[in-house]
């Protein structure tokens, strides 16, 4: 046993790192390591029947630690897509299928429709091990890939209960194909137990687990916290196991009841390297399984197969794919990534050769067909990111609304210079923000240094309303377009009119609007750091600091006082010419008076002053603004 695992080891340490290396990835790495390994090449491991069914449980680790990263909320958002898009894609596939069997290849109605079946699920630790490993498990394509594969795993229970119908050896001479303990119970007995089931992992996820890790966590060992965890994801795919369920299924619904522990981020830091281990040990089984002497024989008849099966899942995923309005440049990555056959299609492949169902011929080609297909997905998402790259000069598609967080305080609309200095603060105050932005550049920029940003136009009232316009206090729009500051603050009036809301003037005319807006609090992005150079530039020149700084609050007074008066008169060239022109001559006599009053006041202190001049001095004398009023 112990040269196996050293073999395996070795096996993954040589290939694995060549292949990331030249762009293949670590999951076709591991699948080439199995091919070396296999009994078809070098042949230092024989068959990996019993190798595969321990390596499985690296997929149900995988979807616990998946759980984890699904809130309960975030999970109900997807509830559409997992039972509209994943059904329609095993029904969809599985009947189109079935009628190239039936009447293409004229085989017997119950064996094209097992094979249907067991077609048209995909690999569930191949799509998500890579999707994970290029960063695209959180696009659009990617959560909808996501659902589906969440649906095909609850589909596995049906479709096992659904087999022994349609086997054509006598039930006395099949052999027990089930390890469920309930499978001779009544089916509404059944139906009950696995509720039931389902419902104490949730219940107890949520009132038992959350205690115990805090118990375990309290005597600061972390090897026994790594080992409650193992015991927690084991247990529960033992006990689904043992009433014919899905173990993937019973601990990703922990998982998700665990997603909002405070203990989640120990958890997924505990459970990742296990998973990795028996992930990588389950696509080197794969790999050794793939039966060369097999495909060299039928080379052309698998590989049109393996071609025609990726061809018909990848239309059929496509068109769902225009059919739920997944947006254009996710359709392809989405039909590509379940394009392949699945490790279930394994689990199936054993149940319907102990019914009798397929022939032991066509078990084999069957598991070729799936095994190879399973070898070409990852070529297939190469080649995906190779064509990404070529087009990487247009804009990539907004975030969709389930993956904006909602903000408890302030929504920020543009984190470019303006945005972040105001998000800063803000945030260093203790306010949560939720940063929406619309350049992909200064997205790609802030995400790599850590900022929580989201891609999205604050102007769509669905991406605003997931940031939480509604129960947000203010909103703050820092962008610098004009006419899409307008447009999303005459949304947020209209839509959110408790949302104080604060806005980035770009230039004067830019402030009018504002203005006649009625918003809350404004600023032009260059006034107040033209000023402060002004006063450092009046120090330079020779005035004192104080001087300099007195100038400088009075000019910043009077220019706001004429920002809301000359807004009134916006639109009337001739009345807003001679406003402006008045206003020019107000500020020269405001920074006279004020030069006169600061020069007579330090006569006074020389001792040569009159009564009553300091008190001019504190408050020069100011033209007329009673029309500002």
């Amino acid at each position: 046993m112990l040269e196996i695992a050293l073999i395996y080891l070795a096996a993954a340490i040589v290939a694995v790192p060549i292949a990331k290396r030249v762009g293949l990835g670590s999951v076709l790495g591991y699948l080439i390591a199995g091919i070396l390994i296999g009994p078809y090449a070098l042949g230092v491991v024989g068959d990996q029947t019993d190798v595969m069914h321990f390596a499985e449980f690296g997929v149900v680790m995988m979807l616990f630690l998946v759980g984890l990263e699904l809130q309960p909320s975030r999970l109900w958002k997807l509830r559409h897509s997992i039972l509209g898009l994943g059904g329609l894609q095993v029904v969809l596939t599985a009947a189109v299928i079935f009628a190239f069997c039936f009447w293409f290849f004229t085989m017997p109605w119950q064996t094209a429709l097992a094979i249907g079946l067991m077609l048209a699920l995909s690999s569930t630790a191949i799509v998500l091990q890579s999707l994970e490993e290029k960063g695209w498990l959180k696009r659009e394509a990617g959560q909808n890939a996501f659902s589906v594969l969440l649906f095909q795993d609850i589909a596995i229970i049906p479709i096992l209960a659904l087999l022994p119908l349609l086997a054509f050896a006598p039930p006395s001479s099949s052999k027990e194909v089930s390890h469920s303990i309930i499978a001779n119970w009544p089916v509404w007995q059944q139906v009950a137990v696995s509720v039931g089931v389902i419902a104490a992992i949730i219940a107890g996820g949520k009132y038992v687990s959350a205690p115990l890790f805090r118990y375990i966590a309290k005597t600061h060992m972390r090897e026994i916290f790594t080992i409650f965890a193992l015991f927690l994801v084991v247990a529960i795919a033992l006990v689904m196991q043992s009433i014919g369920l899905s173990q993937a299924l019973g601990t990703f619904l922990a998982g998700v009841v665990l997603a909002e522990s405070e203990f989640r981020h120990e958890l997924e830091a505990d459970i990742e390297p296990f998973k990795g281990l028996l992930l990588g040990l389950f696509f080197i089984t794969v790999g050794a399984s793939i039966n060369f002497e097999l495909l060299a024989s039928e080379f052309s008849t698998v590989i049109a197969l393996v071609a025609l099966l990726i061809v018909v899942k990848a239309c059929i995923l496509y068109a769902l794919a225009i059919t739920f309005n997944i947006s254009k440049k996710q359709r392809l990555l989405f039909a590509l990534a379940l394009a392949q056959g699945g490790e279930f299609a394994f689990v199936l492949l054993s149940v319907t050769t102990t019914l009798a169902i397929l022939t032991p011929e066509q078990t084999s080609l069957v598991t070729l067909v799936v095994a190879v297909s399973m070898l070409v997905a990852p070529l297939l998402l190469m080649m995906y990111e190779q064509l990404e790259k070529r087009s990487h000069t247009s804009a990539p598609e907004f975030d969709k609304p389930e993956q904006i967080s909602t903000a408890k305080h302030v929504i920020i609309a543009g984190y470019g210079r303006f945005g972040q200095i105001m998000g800063r603060l803000l945030h260093a105050q203790g306010y949560e923000i939720t940063v929406l932005d619309h350049s992909p550049s200064q997205i790609e920029l802030l995400r790599r240094f850590g900022n929580t940003v989201f891609y999205g136009d604050a102007a769509r009232q669905e991406l605003l309303e997931a940031a939480g316009a509604h129960t947000a206090q203010m909103l703050v729009v820092a962008i610098d377009d004009p006419d899409k500051t307008i447009e999303i603050i005459e949304l947020a009036h209209k839509n959110y009119p408790q949302l104080k809301i604060v806005a980035r003037a770009i230039d004067r005319r830019h402030a009018y609007k504002l203005l006649n807006l009625k918003v809350d609090a404004f600023n032009r992005e260059t006034v107040d750091s033209a000023i402060n150079l002004a006063v450092e530039a009046l120090e330079l020149l020779g005035n004192n600091k104080q001087d300099a700084e007195r100038a400088g609050k009075l000019f910043r007074e009077h220019d706001r006082a004429a920002v809301v008066q000359l807004a009134e008169l916006w639109g009337d060239d001739a009345s807003y010419g001679v406003a402006v022109r008045q206003r020019m001559e107000d500020l020269k006599q405001v920074l006279q008076q004020d030069r006169q009053a600061q020069s007579d006041l330090n006569t006074c202190d020389s001792g040569d002053c009159e009564d009553g001049l300091t008190e001019l001095a504190d408050k020069p004398k100011k033209p007329d603004d009673a029309h500002l009023e």
